[in-house]
């Protein structure tokens, strides 16, 4: 395993103490919130002092297909009960709603749907904080309980939540209704635009076609959890951790956010406030402080709502491709103010670069992963647990160590599973599609760093994230992209000073404006297929003079974050001939060839595109979806996932000898 020489560990080992102390200064109350200007969002964990109620199952759902698809708003359906305002059906949470009943017209419905249904609060509660929560909902959601609004959000994705003391009854049934509508427009992320043909002979009265600048199938609807949670009157609001580690010694900055005084009581204005970033500077002395290791041993200790610890013997957080006995290893802070308590898990390891290295914990790591989708079968981008756990079998199968959250965050769960099981993530927010001037207005450019404040706020304490990945493929030939992106990327190093920022690149580099602004380069190529199709040969000279070509212009490491070519499962020719399984594998042993011979030299990753085959928008280009998945959709190997695990379990046998395949 290559390592960082005794300069380069030198400048890093500085580097990283002065990200620390900046960190420390960002993260203190001086204007780091987790991110400025927002509460915090911790993910919901049951405790001593606090209670989860799920609210999953069968929900009532209706589509507002009126002409303006405004009539559940003009006429307030969320007055009542969803089913006393026309028809409803049945419809599970969490899913997409458009792959679930067999209507072609919901499938591709564009405009509000409704979903409602009752829920009970234990009177036990009733001293409590108790807050709705919705994980993700795609893509602007208005939300309602007993007919009163609550909150609303803009962006899919990424969660929200509102206090709900003041809505609900602890004595009888409440219900909560929640609208979510699926539009995209030139200020969305991802953009869109729609296109309604109202007065056409040529088409249906009032036909409604929504316009995508992206590769994959505009899913909508709750597509994660629901949930109400408690906590004490006097709670913990914010957490957050920043790691390093000399030797043997682990350190450990912490700083935590706190909101309400000890001692108040359910009688109290507290639980009927609902004002913004009122934290509590005066609770340090009320906050303990324990890092518990694996086996929940308590290994350090402290008070007060900003400090450091100091781990002895500490295990650090690796990728499973580099330590075979500690990868994943994860430490746990656990919190107290007052009654609260709180458990926040995290990992000991650092992040840096070189012009031609990729380095965790001042050793060298080489990305051999993939990029995915949240996308499956009648669910669509809906949460479920049993296809998590076989991809995670799967990204081990095949031997990846990571992979890119193309083009939006995941879902907490599965990054609890990247943290758990050693794999990195690039964490990529939902910056795709962004071709045209109007997509980089100043309202686009405002919305576009709200999201990059709020991705930053939930997974700014995962070990497995390493990198922030602004957005994918956008048009950076365009001079309106430079202030655009500089104000992006200047934001998100500002948030998190400790991990590396990048964006995805999918133009040629004549004409490129925005590159020299990341810390490493990741390029998207399809030499023979979009260029040259069927053209197998020209990889090796086309692929390798590219590679050279950006890395003598910007003097960075290189990630080719997407290759990848369409394949037919079952489909064979010999000769190979494109969309067969024979093409899609020779097609990666060629870029492989070229792969080997610049990862000894600046290219420190390269991701396939696809993880497995996902559904698109129609196109007669594409049958049933994209088809470039070395897994079919349904997680089973082609030709060519068998040709990547060898690749991948050999890459890793010459780092870690003798691992076995599973």
């Amino acid at each position: 395993m290559q390592n960082m020489s005794n300069g380069a560990v030198g400048t890093a080992v500085v580097r990283c103490c002065r990200l620390l102390l900046c960190a420390l200064v960002l993260l203190s109350g001086f204007g780091f919130d987790g991110a400025v200007g927002l509460d915090g969002m911790l993910f919901p964990r049951e405790s001593e002092s606090r209670q989860i109620q799920e609210l999953d199952g069968f929900w009532h759902f209706r589509a507002d297909d009126s002409t303006d698809r405004r009539a559940g708003l003009d006429q307030q359906w969320f007055l009542k009960r969803l089913a006393a305002t026309g028809p409803v059906i049945p419809m599970p949470i969490s899913s997409s709603f458009n792959d679930i009943t067999t209507d072609r017209k919901l499938q591709n419905f564009v405009g509000w749907v409704w979903y409602d249904r009752g829920f009970f609060v234990s009177k036990d509660w009733s001293n409590r904080r108790v807050v709705l929560r919705v994980e993700s909902a795609h893509y602007n959601a208005i939300v309602w309980v007993n007919g009163k609004e609550v909150m609303r959000h803009s962006g899919g994705h990424l969660p929200f939540e509102a206090q709900i003391n003041n809505f609900i009854k602890f004595s009888d049934e409440n219900f909560v209704t929640i609208a979510v509508n699926n539009t995209l427009t030139p200020h969305t992320l991802p953009p869109g635009t729609v296109t309604l043909h109202k007065n056409s002979s040529d088409y249906p009265p009032n036909f409604y076609i929504q316009n995508v600048q992206f590769d994959f199938f505009n899913y909508a609807g709750l597509h994660r959890k629901v949930r109400l949670y408690t906590t004490p009157i006097a709670y913990i609001d914010d957490i957050t951790v920043v790691t390093q580690f000399h030797e043997t010694t682990g350190t450990v900055n912490y700083v935590i956010k706190t909101k309400g005084q000890i001692g108040d009581s359910a009688k109290s204005d507290a639980l009927h406030f609902h004002g913004r970033n009122d934290y509590n500077s005066d609770s340090s002395a009320d906050v303990s402080v324990e890092i518990l290791d694996r086996n929940g041993s308590s290994v350090a200790k402290g008070s007060g709502n900003m400090g450091q610890l100091m781990i002895k013997n500490v295990i650090p957080w690796w990728p499973y491709t580099m330590n075979r006995t500690h990868y994943g290893y994860q430490y746990t802070l656990k919190v107290k103010f007052g009654s609260d308590v709180y458990r926040q898990k995290f990992g000991v390891r650092t992040v840096s670069k070189t012009q031609t290295g990729l380095f965790i914990n001042n050793k060298a790591f080489y990305c051999h992963g993939v990029a995915k989708h949240e996308d499956s079968d009648i669910r669509g981008k809906g949460l479920d647990f049993p296809l998590i756990a076989r991809d995670f079998n799967m990204l081990k199968w095949l031997g990846a160590n990571c992979f890119r959250t193309s083009h939006y965050p995941y879902a907490e769960e599965i990054m609890d599973e990247a943290d758990q099981q050693g794999i990195v993530v690039i964490d990529e927010c939902p910056g795709v599609g962004i071709d045209f001037d109007i997509n980089f207005s100043n309202e686009s450019l405002a919305h576009h760093l709200e999201v990059m404040r709020e991705m930053v706020r939930r997974d700014k304490n995962r070990p497995a994230v390493i990198m922030w990945s602004v957005a994918n493929e956008p048009r950076t030939q365009n001079p309106l992209s430079v202030p655009y992106f500089k104000a992006i990327i200047d934001l998100t190093r500002s948030l998190d000073p400790t991990r590396l920022v990048t964006y995805v690149i999918g133009t040629d580099q004549k004409g490129e404006l925005v590159a020299q602004l990341t810390d490493i380069l990741c390029i998207n190529r399809y030499f023979a297929w979009y260029d040259d199709p069927g053209y197998l040969e020209t990889i090796y000279y086309k692929m390798g003079n590219d590679l050279q070509s950006w890395y003598n212009e910007y003097k960075k490491p290189i990630i080719i974050t997407e290759y990848g070519a369409d394949t037919v499962a079952g489909l064979h020719t010999i000769p190979s001939s494109m969309f067969t399984e024979d093409y899609q594998a020779d097609f990666l042993r060629e870029y492989h060839h070229v792969f080997d011979i610049y990862r000894k030299k600046f290219l420190v990753g390269e991701m396939v595109w696809n993880y497995a085959d996902f559904m698109t928008a129609p196109s007669v280009s594409r049958v049933v979806g994209n088809r470039k998945g070395v897994l079919t959709r349904q997680r089973q190997p082609k030709a060519a996932g068998h040709i990547l695990r060898l690749r991948y379990w050999s890459i890793i046998n010459e780092t870690l000898p003798f691992s076995a395949m599973p």
